[in-house]
């Protein structure tokens, strides 16, 4: 069968050019993969050639590092079904339009910025959320619980217009318009998942999104376990088919976010096309915490054996630590992150990752198990603002 990866920044894992590599998967050429070190060998193809395979394959396996990538897409392959399919689930509106056969008392509304002075609050039910309608990385995600706190809130999504303006590309950050959105209360999970070639989908992960507190909108911290996928699988499974239908993808990766409300009811927060978990943290933990590879099993068709893979995971969490720069300290001012001293609050490290701090607002991502009699560790990490681990120059 065809296939093809498309290489982005924001980051491409030393774990995923091995998998490629070893397995050959075939890299679009792009300028971006050329400047990632993706310039020859036998499964790099020239982006012509790409643009021929998409078109004369109904449905080819694609898989994107980032959604950077996304634009290329719209670009090259606008003919075929692929960018709509895409833009079903990156628009956040068009997505709540797409299931509201699902849900049909889900409050949502598209607004544009120039409309945030004027915004009334009668009639939005609070909490809501706020957020681009095409959105990354928690970025520009707000919640506001009463309308005395809207003033503030849209101060700070206004500066953060301007300061994120040039950080992703249209297709994956887009400020231009916003959704506003009755907040979903419950717990929140991600999941990696595919729908295969017949449209069945396939989920390759779990993980639950912990958050320090209710007003807590940030990625911290992701845990997965044996407990964890065993309990919500079946009905993850179950919603997924039903996203299925709706949109009718085939051969198309997904990360999906979602919460379970006190009733047992599944609300979905968003569903990102053509890639797992951003910045391949999500795919490539499953490989470090249960010793199978994702990007294979999708461009192969396969399914995870659970229950198999399973076996002797019992008291064990794996978690993804995201340690986005909560410092309040601007990165330019920032001179040095104690990796060391980071490390050695975990019990066992797996991977940190470091990341260029002046260019994204991230120092890292680290992963690490965890006994569950441990989980002390996690909290007090998830709680952190991270200063202990900067030095910093105050006057830049």
């Amino acid at each position: 069968m065809e296939k093809m990866i498309f290489i982005d920044k924001p980051f491409v894992s030393d774990f995923l050019k091995t998998t490629i590599e070893e397995n050959g998967f075939p890299v679009v050429k792009t300028k971006m993969a050329e400047k990632l070190g993706f310039t020859k060998g036998p499964n790099i193809i020239n982006e012509k050639a790409a643009i021929q395979k998409a078109k004369s394959s109904k449905n080819i396996p694609i898989y994107t590092t980032s959604e950077n990538a996304i634009g290329w897409i719209a670009e090259h392959l606008s003919d075929t079904n692929l960018p709509r399919k895409i833009d079903l689930f990156k628009d956040k509106v068009k997505f709540r339009a797409l299931t509201k056969t699902m849900y049909p008392d889900f409050y949502f509304r598209e607004i544009k910025p120039n409309e945030l002075g004027n915004l009334s609050m009668e009639n939005i039910p609070m909490p809501f959320i706020i957020k681009p309608t095409v959105g990354f990385f928690s970025m520009g995600v707000y919640k506001v619980t009463d309308p005395n706190k809207w003033k503030q809130i849209k101060e700070v999504i206004t500066s953060e217009i301007i300061s994120t303006k040039n950080l992703y590309p249209k297709e994956v950050l887009n400020t231009t318009a916003f959704i506003i959105e009755q907040y979903i209360e419950g717990e929140e999970f991600a999941v990696d998942a595919y729908f295969n070639t017949s449209g069945e989908p396939v989920i390759l992960n779990i993980h639950k999104h912990i958050f320090s507190s209710n007003d807590d909108v940030s990625d911290r911290i992701y845990i997965s376990s044996k407990e964890i996928i065993e309990s919500n699988i079946d009905q993850f499974s179950a919603f997924l088919k039903k996203i299925g239908k709706l949109s009718e993808v085939k051969n198309f990766p997904v990360h999906v976010e979602i919460r379970r409300d006190r009733a047992g009811s599944l609300w979905p927060i968003e569903i990102n096309p053509m890639r797992f978990g951003g910045w391949c943290t999500t795919a490539d933990m499953t490989y470090f915490a249960y010793q199978f590879n994702p990007y294979v099993l999708y461009f192969s068709q396969k399914r995870p054996d659970w229950k198999e893979i399973l076996k002797n995971k019992e008291g064990k969490l794996y978690s993804i630590i995201v340690l986005d720069n909560s410092t309040g300290i601007e990165g330019n001012q920032i001179t040095a992150f104690d990796y060391d001293l980071l490390l050695s609050k975990f019990e066992k490290p797996l991977e940190i990752r470091k990341i260029d701090y002046r260019e994204y607002p991230v120092f890292g991502f680290l992963f690490t198990e965890t006994k569950e009699e441990n989980f002390f560790e996690l909290e007090r990490i998830l709680k952190s603002d991270l200063k202990e681990f900067v030095t910093f120059n105050a006057f830049g």
